[in-house]
């Protein structure tokens, strides 16, 4: 058997490289670390007074300047999810110790996706056109909004000159973009690819319309590290953050050849429709049952070896339930035997970048051993009854690691990893 294709005869993917810039930690390390001493990075919205909104807590980036990681001129062009987007590939490539100019622009490829992309600088221009008229528009203000802006900085930061897209499915975006940044590679097209997710989007208008929804946590807005409370009893809703994950798809056999350092192997992922309602999951979670069976078939993985779930866990009092309920449907017993926990206890749910961070979540636990836990997790609800590594990291030898990110137009996405083994 050749050691760098899978039981499918497709090309063995690894990630080899890891970059964030999340309300934890300005760099996927130091996210990680956060993660597993529940050091929350929730706290009071500074980027708008949020004094009239009943949720006024949001999980920002700290100190986050721009400059640390591009030209001045060229950020001031740029939405802030472009910006993070950026600054989390160009530690993403460092860590995989990717030098530019790159080996093979054209073998690599840029798959970075977002859920919102950069509506702020649409009102920024709109205010502008309002009071100060036409000439003092940014020419740059209407490119800076789109949502494919992301993939094209971190392309033409990094000289990529291979395929190119850009995902954009709601909470299920990051997680959907390095699923797709993987079949570039076992297609053949191309033998690297940058593929992640981003929200930088802690606005008024968003906080606004999410509270309309009711779907904000309001009952701790004087605790703000305690409001993200996914499966426990007391949870009231999401907190919504920003954040960008980037890591490097990298062909097995280019890796193993420059000695590149493997932090986990993707082994597979899928997307699914609920086909039910706009905001709300399908009750009976099919759309979810459908992306995490799909997920496994494609990895070639029995149900029996998954050894983690990081589960979507937005904190919500329905999309938890579901969650949970799709889990029993889909293993049975087993279910009360794989450990699931929700790493947005302490991130927050950054919407289309927050896939991307929990797949990162996953290689580390892969890489480490360690289970990241459940956060604020105090009450249990007898409705919620599964394993959710509450409050503490749990020692674990994991092999196979699942990701699941569920959104909004009913939109689900799996990813499957694995601890690497050159055999």
């Amino acid at each position: 058997m050749n050691q760098y294709l899978d039981s499918r005869g497709r090309p063995r993917i690894v990630i080899t490289g890891m970059g964030a810039m999340s309300p934890i930690g300005h760099s996927a390390a130091e996210s990680w670390q956060s993660v597993l001493q529940g050091k929350s990075g929730v706290g009071p919205v500074t980027q708008f007074d949020a004094s009239a909104l009943p949720c006024r807590i949001a999980g920002e980036v700290k100190d986050f300047n721009p400059r640390d990681y591009m030209d001045f001129k060229e950020a001031r062009r740029m939405s802030r999810c472009s910006q993070l987007a950026l600054a989390a590939a160009s530690l993403a490539l460092a860590d995989a110790r990717l030098t530019l100019p790159l080996a093979d622009p054209d073998r690599t490829g840029v798959v970075v996706g977002t859920g919102m992309g950069g509506m702020e600088r649409a009102f920024e221009n709109y205010d502008t056109y309002q009071t100060k008229g036409l000439a003092r528009v940014n020419p740059f203000s209407l490119t800076s909004v789109l949502p494919n802006m992301p993939s094209h900085h971190v392309s033409l930061m990094s000289g990529a000159q291979g395929p190119i897209s850009t995902v954009v499915a709601a909470c299920a975006t990051g997680t959907q973009a390095i699923g797709e940044g993987a079949e570039l590679v076992r297609r053949g097209v191309a033998d690297v690819v940058l593929a992640g997710g981003v929200e930088g989007l802690i606005h008024e208008a968003a906080m606004a319309g999410f509270a309309a929804m009711r779907a904000l946590s309001t009952a701790f807005n004087d605790a703000p590290e305690r409001a993200c409370r996914p499966f426990d009893k007391d949870r009231d809703g999401f907190i919504l953050s920003e954040g960008a994950g980037v890591v490097v798809l990298e062909r097995l056999d280019l890796a193993l050849a420059r000695g590149a350092h493997i932090y986990a192997e993707f082994l597979g992922h899928a997307s699914s429709s609920d086909a039910h309602h706009v905001a709300a999951p399908d009750p009976e979670g099919r759309g979810a049952i459908r992306a995490m069976r799909w997920a496994l078939a494609d990895a070639n993985v029995p149900y029996e070896w998954l050894d983690y779930i990081n589960a979507h866990g937005s904190s919500t009092p329905v999309n938890d339930l579901v969650e949970t309920n799709a889990i029993k449907k889909l293993f049975g017993e087993r279910a009360y035997e794989i450990p699931v926990s929700s790493t947005k206890s302490v991130m927050g749910h950054a919407m289309g970048g927050t896939g991307a961070l929990e797949a990162i979540f996953c290689a580390y636990a892969l890489h480490d051993g360690v289970l990241p836990p459940t956060w604020n997790y105090e009450t249990p609800d007898p409705e919620c009854d599964l394993d959710y590594v509450p409050n503490a990291p749990r020692p674990g030898n994991l092999r196979v690691a699942m990701s699941n990110s569920f959104g909004l137009g009913g939109q689900n996405a799996c990813l499957v990893l694995g601890k690497f083994s050159a055999s």
